[in-house]
């Protein structure tokens, strides 16, 4: 089934690869957080909750195309969790009565939203339905955190991994290849290597960073003051955190770098793959470094 969508405002609306087929269910507009310097999906977005009636008024229509096609649901935007919890129930228990053949739902997860809601919270959406979380972390290490205006530090962000975990929900986290450019590099690796051994996610994707035209980070490589990392750069990058994973064997960690934003596309499932994933990354370095011609930081990426 091709991915549902019904909220006619006229905003940008993103959504994992994963959920490509998923219904995607708008019940807020734009990011509550909304100042990471690497980021301009939502500029100039004004964030709102959305009522009830525009919530159901999507629901309704979904059920009125496709009422026994909808398995999987996405709650859009940037950051759904953002909801009060009795709210996200409410809305989770109206899905599964509209929605026969339901079986998931999924979300954003930005680490404020995350920090303010309990375990028992967590575990309480988890039995209604919401079944998996994206995450954002983009970095374990407390200066690049700081860096970007994520919002929290090491710690928290190793907190929010844990709590989601902790409520029993697959918990997806994407961390960012160059974002803390080429002074900090090995120190973003070894604390993101850290952070994921602590917090062993179910599935972990690696984007390369992006420069976006209207982002703060943009306009400090333009004023000179911020350095990034060569496309094999990245991959050394990648090829630190790898070496420093340190999961047990009885743990099943599905890994991508299969976004618009990566040069190569890897795949493995850790930490049973980790010695062949090596190998493929230090294959890639070696590509790499012999293409002279591609220069992603010049690049226009505003339109994806």
């Amino acid at each position: 089934m091709p991915g549902l969508f019904f909220d006619d405002y006229e905003t940008p609306v993103y959504r994992p690869p994963s959920e490509a087929e998923s219904f995607i269910l708008r019940v807020t507009r734009g990011c509550a957080h909304n100042h990471c310097t690497y980021c301009n999906m939502y500029r100039g977005v004004q964030f709102e909750k959305l009522t009830d009636e525009e919530i159901m008024r999507q629901i309704a229509m979904a059920y009125s195309v496709d009422r026994d096609g909808v398995r999987r649901v996405f709650l859009a935007d940037g950051d759904a969790l953002v909801l009060e919890t009795e709210r996200l129930l409410k809305i989770l228990n109206t899905l599964k009565k509209y929605f026969p053949n339901l079986e998931r739902v999924a979300s954003y997860a930005a680490p404020g939203d995350i920090l303010r809601k309990s375990v028992e919270e967590l575990t309480q959406l988890r039995e209604a339905g919401l079944q998996i979380l994206y995450y954002g972390m983009e970095s374990g290490d407390s200066q690049t955190l700081r860096d970007i205006r994520k919002g929290v530090d090491g710690p928290q962000s190793i907190e929010v991994g844990k709590r989601v975990r902790a409520a029993g929900m697959q918990l997806s986290i994407m961390i960012i290849l160059g974002i803390a450019g080429v002074p900090g590099s090995e120190r973003h690796a070894l604390a993101t290597a850290k952070a994921i051994n602590e917090i062993k996610p179910t599935h972990l994707s690696a984007l390369s960073l992006m420069l976006y035209r209207g982002s703060e980070l943009k306009d400090q490589f333009e004023r000179g003051e911020f350095t990034p990392l060569t496309p094999a750069g990245l991959m050394e990058e990648l090829k630190v955190i790898i070496e420093h994973l340190d999961l047990p064997e009885t743990e099943h960690m599905i890994f991508r770098s299969n976004h618009v934003s990566n040069y190569i596309r890897l795949a493995a499932t850790l930490p049973r793959d980790k010695d062949q994933l090596l190998a493929d990354i230090d294959e890639s370095i070696a590509y790499l470094k012999k293409q002279k011609h591609w220069d992603i930081y010049n690049h226009d990426w505003s339109k994806f």
